[in-house]
């Protein structure tokens, strides 16, 4: 029996979609039975690809082609600095909300390129709520926010009024729900959540906010440059664009987007359900901070934390321990985790109370 993939990344993948990236490892029929492996970057059929993918990510977040969309290397985490490198002067400001690690991470690497001011934090409350009700000045160069974290389980529900220029990691929930793609200027994500395997990050850039740096960006670093060449001045990750190409087909076919956030509201609202009812188990985070794509919670009684792991593993649940900055356990419920394997866990907990309980 295959077993129930709560992994926080790399994640679960459609089925349908690893059917096919397996296929084409083997043999393409359009590139004369080569592997995708093993084609030029170069080739046709892999620049359909790549211009496909690149619509695909527009029309799926709604962007109506007011950004160049990249495929880029070096994960989320290279963004903390490209971001600050193409964007902001050395004399100019810039904000972010410190909601978690990535978060903080993504500061440390800002703080070498411009002023930048933490102008919120949920540290005191180790990142169990998303901070609200701050203010801020209208003289940034952009403001900085994280969608979704992770490791601590919460998930910006609303964007803050301002019309400051957001940028924003939406690395572990893009695609899971409908955005306003006016508000962003930068929007990033690594793959490995919602879109593929990992080895290739997205990037949407708004037309218009670059080419008002006065540094000397390096070639490789500079968001023109792979504007420039279509995200192929290098040779690109070409199987995990593939990927994540199939990935986006696959939830256009769907539906799209606003039927994708239907799906992980009803999956979401079951675990949740369970976590509040059991008498076993109780949330970290604020409940009106929940996130939708990684559920974290605890046993009342810690001591029994490797018997319920151990009746997990019996029902061929993955993944489910936490991460040690909350420990417990976590749900990765993301979009192409099925509701059949949250069933199968909200059956276990249930059953775990009726024997501990």
């Amino acid at each position: 029996m295959k077993s129930h993939n709560f992994f926080a990344g790399p994640a679960v993948l459609p089925e349908q979609v690893k059917e096919k990236a397996s296929q084409a490892a083997k043999s393409l029929d359009e590139m004369g039975g080569l592997s995708i492996l093993e084609i030029s970057h170069r080739s046709a059929f892999f620049t359909e690809v790549m211009q496909n993918a690149c619509s695909l990510v527009n029309e799926l977040l709604g962007l109506n082609y007011e950004f160049d969309i990249l495929f880029l290397t070096g994960g989320a985490s290279s963004q903390f600095f490209f971001v600050p490198l193409n964007i902001l002067n050395a004399n100019e400001k810039a904000a972010y909300v410190n909601t978690g690690t990535w978060s903080t991470k993504a500061i440390k690497e800002a703080n070498r390129y411009g002023l930048i001011t933490e102008l919120a934090s949920s540290k005191d409350q180790n990142f169990n709520y998303i901070p609200k009700g701050y203010d801020i000045p209208t003289d940034l160069r952009y403001l900085h926010l994280t969608s979704n974290n992770t490791i601590f389980g919460t998930q910006l529900k609303e964007l803050p009024d301002t019309s400051v220029p957001i940028v924003c990691d939406m690395s572990s929930d893009i695609f899971s729900r409908p955005i306003d793609g006016s508000r962003y200027d930068v929007i990033y994500a690594g793959a490995q959540k919602n879109l593929g395997p990992a080895g290739t990050t997205i990037v949407a850039v708004r037309k218009g906010i670059l080419g008002k740096t006065y540094r000397d960006i390096p070639t490789m670093l500079d968001y023109n440059t792979h504007i420039g060449k279509g995200s192929m001045f290098n040779t690109p990750p070409v199987y995990p664009v593939y990927v994540c190409y199939l990935t986006l087909q696959w939830l256009k076919d769907l539906g799209g987007v606003s039927v994708m956030e239907k799906r992980n509201i009803e999956k979401a609202t079951l675990l949740y359900n369970e976590i509040d009812r059991n008498s076993m188990f109780k949330g970290t985070t604020a409940v009106e901070d929940r996130s939708l794509m990684n559920a974290c919670f605890l046993l009342e009684d810690d001591s029994k934390e490797q018997a319920f792991l151990d009746a997990c593993k019996e029902a061929n649940i993955m993944g489910i321990k936490g991460h040690r900055s909350v420990g417990g356990f976590r749900a990765s419920i993301y979009n192409a985790l099925a509701k059949e394997s949250v069933e199968t866990l909200v059956d276990v907990m249930k059953s775990f109370e009726a024997k501990h309980g």
